[in-house]
Parts: C-alpha cells; structure tokens; sequence
C-alpha cells in the first residue's frame, strides 16, 4: 500500500451550498443567507471529516441577479474566516482576494492577520477579476488579460516581500533593557512596478507557518504562470481523467520552469457529489433543488448533443431517433457525460439531475460511486487531491464526512488525523518566508 494520502479541500460559497437553489431544500433555515454561525457550523463538520482545508472563491461583485437563485458570493472573505478560526483549530483557510482591484499592502496586511489569528492556517487565492459589475464597484473598466496578470505578478511579489518584512527574530522583549524589537529586523520593502508598489515594512511578526500559503484557480498560459511561479495548490476544472493528468503536468512543467521542485504543487480536481442510498434518490435530491432551473437549461443540453430539443419533452426520455443522431459537441467536454447517461434512459429532466452540466464532475448514488470516482483519479496520477463542493452545506457535509470520508480512510486513502497544525503541513508545502528567490531573483 502506497504512503501517499489523498488531500481535501471544501469550497464555502454562501451559506446554503454550491447549487443556486439549495435554499428551497426543505431541512434547510431560509436566514441562514445572514447567519455566520452557519458558516461556523459548515467548518467545524468539515474539520471532523478532517478535511485539509476551507476554500472561499469570491469576487466583488454581481452580474446578474436570478430571482430564484442565491448570489454565489456573499460575505467578506476575511471577516467569514476570522469568525471560523476562532472556532476550529486544525483547518487550513484558504480565501480569494482580488489583484485587480485591491491594494498589495492591504491584502498583505489582512491576509498576514489572519494567518496569525488562526495560527498559521491561511492561504490566499489571488484573482485577477474581470467581471464587469466588479469594475463597476470599483469605478472602473475591465482592464484587458495582459495587464490583469502584470498587475497579479506586481501584487504577489509584493505582498510576499512585505509578509517577509518583520523578519523571524525581530520581536525582543528584552524588559530589563527597555528594547521591545530590533529595529534592524525590520526593513521596508521599496517595491515599486508598472501598477503598484510599496515601501512597507509590514509591522506583523510571522506566524507558525511563518507566511499564508498561495494558491491559484485560474486557466490558461496565464493561469498556469501564476502556479508555476507562486502555488502551492492548483485548483482545476477538468471532466476527465486524462485531462486532469494534462492539467496537473502542466502545473508541474511550469514550476520546473521556474526553478522550483514540481512536487511543491498540488492539483486539486473539483467534485460535486450526489450521495444517497440509492441513485434513484440521489436524483429524486438534485430534481427537488432543480425544479425551475431545469428548464432553462434544455435549449443548451440540446447543443451539447447536437440536437433540436423541446420543453414539452423534459419528462421524457429521448427516443432511438434522437440517441442515433446524437453528437456530442467537442466544444464541451461535459457533453461525453450527457450522452452516457442519455443512453441509460433517464428523462431529460433526470438526465440535467445528474449534474451534467455542473462546473465538476458529479458521482451520483451511494458514498461508494464518489469514493470510487476519487479512488480512480487518485491512484491514476490525475490528482493530488479534490476540492468538494456539497450540494447543500446543512446536510450533504455531515453526510460527505460520516459516508465517504470513513470508506476513504478504510482504503488507506485519507488520513485519519492531522499530522500538523498549520495549512503549511497539511499541504507538505515548502517553507517560504518573503520572496522565493528562485522565481523573483
């Protein structure tokens, strides 16, 4: 049996769960849209299920408003993981905060605040925003991808020169001789690029881990730039094995690039898991929360097969005629998925119940199907870990951790317990204080 143990993350989005309409399932408290003790209670489950880390994606702002729909994002970021740091104590926190539109200082100062408030458990997801409405809130255009990304290399190398400001010995304490700090230990950063810069020095001494750990979300030659240099974790979206694998070597190759070990990255896979006893359940689940936003989506199950569908067939399945025509568009990679289960005769109503069109991949049925699903991914070299999205926090958690969690552990997949303190050990990452001088030297 191999060492190597499988890595967790959880998104926390708003406080009802990764689907829109989780809101509407029946067990669910409608105020919990304004309850952080919710998002407490969400945390502390995943810590039992000693998950590695939380994961915030956020953006400030919100295209478009859908009356039976819940804005993905919420809360602040920061605020949300200040109030469950006081409440856990081994969970990595990991939150998003955008380059484009905040200030490096700022979020070296936030982010370095709470990685001493919940003693060395954070990590930083930098965002290079480009959605419209969040430009709105800023009095601002979308800037185009180039300067995007110039402005995200400018900001992470600063923020990570003022994390590593305060140096380790800095602090004194030397009552007897009047000194409370070594002024000498604590130099100003004097960065100064195209869009931002800073003299610093950050007044914050370091914390456990010493620096909150960076992560990276983004796709592209870009995307894959930012992890190569900076992160010790990808998160991914990718619908296959063999694309993980491309996705995670990618990760890797850049890292190489730059000078760093590839082994200090981790790709995470994203999932979404159905869990009931049964599939007929587990659908019967996902067809309650997706009663009215079902329909919208048959024009475009449509175009993933190539076909002409109509609403007054959604509670039926299709028939010979349409399986034989069927094509699965190469403009998705989702649309493999659609077909197969089309095959098994579901009505297209169940068919969207499967979460084929969910941004990752959906095991639908009992804990098993996901524990297999993860089994696969892993043991083939396609991940390191998986980033779980719940349908609905208020159940789907404590069923994630009580079902699939133990199956994992009995395989010899997932660890039983923490083996550190910090998002820093859960990860294996590499110590990091300041800059890493192998990429910004």
């Amino acid at each position: 049996m191999s060492d190597r143990k499988m890595l967790l993350g959880m998104q926390l989005g708003t406080t009802y769960g990764a689907q829109a309409t989780a809101w509407r399932a029946p067990h669910v408290t409608r105020e919990n849209y304004t309850d952080f003790d919710a998002y407490v209670r969400y945390a502390q489950a995943a810590e039992r299920g000693k998950f590695h880390f939380l994961f915030l994606p956020d953006t400030p702002g919100i295209d478009s408003f859908q009356p039976g729909e819940t804005p993905v994002f919420s809360f602040d970021p920061f605020l949300t993981l200040t109030a469950i740091a006081r409440a856990t104590k081994r969970i990595g926190m990991v939150a998003t905060a955008s380059t484009t539109f905040m200030e490096p200082y700022n979020i070296a100062r936030q982010f370095k605040t709470l990685d001493l408030i919940s003693h060395g458990r954070a990590g930083w997801n930098p965002a290079t925003t480009s959605s419209p409405a969040a430009a709105a809130n800023f009095g601002q255009q979308v800037a185009d991808r180039p300067e995007r990304y110039q402005k995200a290399h400018e900001s992470i190398q600063i923020v990570q020169a003022l994390w590593g400001s305060w140096e380790h010995d800095a602090l004194i304490y030397d009552v007897e001789g009047g000194q409370f700090l070594d002024p000498k230990k604590i130099r100003p950063v004097n960065l100064r690029g195209e869009f931002y810069s800073s003299r610093g020095p950050l007044p914050i001494p370091p914390s456990e881990q010493g620096q909150p750990v960076l992560f990276s979300a983004g796709g592209g030659a870009n995307g894959l730039a930012i992890a190569g240099r900076y992160a010790s974790g990808v998160i991914g979206s990718t619908f296959s094995i063999e694309d993980a694998r491309t996705q995670r070597d990618a990760a890797r190759e850049a890292a190489r690039t730059v000078g760093r070990n590839p082994d200090e990255i981790a790709f995470f896979a994203g999932i979404m898991p159905a869990i009931a006893p049964t599939v007929r359940e587990a659908i019967d689940r996902r067809l309650q929360l997706g009663e009215h936003q079902f329909i919208q989506r048959v024009p475009y199950l449509g175009q993933m097969l190539g076909l002409e569908l109509r609403l007054d067939q959604i509670d039926r399945p299709l028939t010979a005629e349409q399986l034989s025509l069927a094509q699965p568009t190469p403009f998705d990679p989702r649309a493999p998925r659609v077909l197969e289960v089309a095959r098994e005769g579901w009505t297209i109503r169940e068919i969207l119940a499967h979460g084929v069109i969910d941004y990752h991949p959906t095991p639908v049925g009992p804990p098993e199907v996901t524990a297999d699903h993860m089994q696969e991914w892993f043991e083939s070299g396609a991940v390191d870990g998986f980033w779980v999205s719940h349908d609905v926090y208020e159940d789907g958690i404590d069923t994630f951790v009580d079902s699939v969690v133990p199956i994992l552990q009995e395989r010899g997949l997932f660890h039983l317990d923490y083996e550190g303190t910090t998002l820093r050990d859960h990860l294996g990452a590499s110590p990091q204080y300041g800059l890493d001088p192998r990429v910004t030297g």
